[in-house]
């Protein structure tokens, strides 16, 4: 059942201790061998999209589309510490169970480990079971906000993220970013193909975005006296790692429900399981073909990589470096308003990159909506 606290709680705190973007459970070490180290790519790399170097420790300028490569030291921007005299947002946490979603009951990889596909020899075939889950959402209502009047509002995933509503107690006194509401949504469990996570975050359809529309937006109205904006202008999403591909997948299948994406690392790689006839090779489809052939969307990107991001050799697509490179390369051709940032000296959804691009990456997607 949904489950409110008792009490709402101020974040104050005056550092952020928080993960970078949260993620799923670790895998315990003696289920999976440790991953090897991906190594450094560099961004002159042939192929690669052509971009501007920025002076090592400053970000890209928020009101510039294109291309950027950050430098290797990652300090945190003063936005993401709590500053004194700043209104502080309430955030208010409950749980969402899995016997009360009727899209998402609840999966799990059998414990058996993945066989080869006989379709495909380096596609893993997964088994699953119905698995419960109980889900965190943290809901955060910023002090400007009017009770009752519509809001722009963003939807995080993999949360509750302290640094996003850290970051948005400054840059909303700042007048940085408009009056906003951040609902973040823990995702259901375990990671990859099997998984409830990867089903909600890696397949490439309108399910997820029409899970948070039908069973978590009504629940925030209704238990926090706010009302959320209908206007897809007003409406963003982000997130890391599969996260990541999950917002921009979001936007993709509902335009007609949000136009603003962030991701860290963006999972745009082929990890959907099961297999779609439609997108046979998951968010890759992306940049390999849906982007490319499809009349241009209204929606506007800010994305980020770093050069030690995640690489499996199993296929040819599997690569998060190339397949951000591809994405703002196929993005840049048609026409889109998006910033990419290559981060040197950066892993995966990189906890110091995001602790000093987030204030210019909200800044960013955020561009053209008025604040008041």
């Amino acid at each position: 059942m949904f489950r409110p606290l008792l009490t709402a709680f101020l974040i104050a705190a005056s550092t952020v201790s928080g993960p970078a973007l949260a993620q799923a459970p670790a895998t315990p070490a003696a289920a999976r061998p440790p991953r090897t180290p991906a190594p450094a790519r560099d961004p002159a790399t042939p192929g690669y999209v052509t971009a501007k170097d920025l002076p090592d420790g400053e970000n890209a300028p928020v009101k510039t589309d294109g291309n950027f490569i950050l430098g290797p030291t990652h300090n945190p921007a003063p936005e993401m510490t709590a500053q004194e005299g700043v209104p502080v947002g309430t955030v208010y946490n409950f749980t969402m169970e899995s016997t009360d979603s009727k899209i998402y009951p609840g999966i799990a990889r059998d414990p058996n480990p993945p066989q080869p596909d006989a379709g495909a020899a380096t596609r893993p075939a997964v088994r699953t079971h119905p698995a419960p889950y109980t889900r965190k959402v943290a809901v955060y209502v910023p002090k400007q906000y009017v009770p009752g009047t519509a809001a722009p509002f963003l939807i995080g995933a993999d949360g509750p993220d302290r640094a996003l509503f850290t970051a948005l107690d400054n840059l909303i006194a700042q007048k940085r970013v408009p009056v906003m509401i951040a609902i973040s949504i823990g995702n259901g469990g375990g990671d990859a193909q099997g998984s409830e996570r990867g089903l909600e975050y890696d397949t490439m359809s309108g399910l997820y975005a029409e899970f948070v529309e039908k069973e978590v937006l009504p629940l925030v109205e209704k238990q926090y006296n706010v009302k959320l904006t209908k206007d897809p202008e007003g409406r963003a999403t982000m997130g890391g790692s599969s996260g990541g591909s999950c917002a921009l997948i979001m936007a993709w299948y509902h335009p007609e429900w949000y136009h603003r994406v962030l991701t860290y690392s963006g999972t745009y790689v082929n990890q959907q399981s099961p297999v779609n006839s439609d997108t046979p090779h998951g968010a890759w489809e992306f940049h390999e073909h849906l982007i490319p052939a499809s009349p241009v969307k209204p929606i506007r990107l800010w994305m980020e990589v770093g050069d030690r991001d995640n690489l499996s050799t199993r296929d040819n697509m599997h690569d998060w470096v190339l397949a951000n490179e591809n994405m703002a390369r196929v993005l840049a051709a048609k026409g889109y308003h998006y910033q990419f940032v290559f981060a040197k000296n950066a892993g995966h959804t990189d906890r110091a990159v995001k602790q000093q691009t987030l204030p210019e990456a909200l800044e960013y997607i955020w561009q053209g909506y008025p604040i008041r």
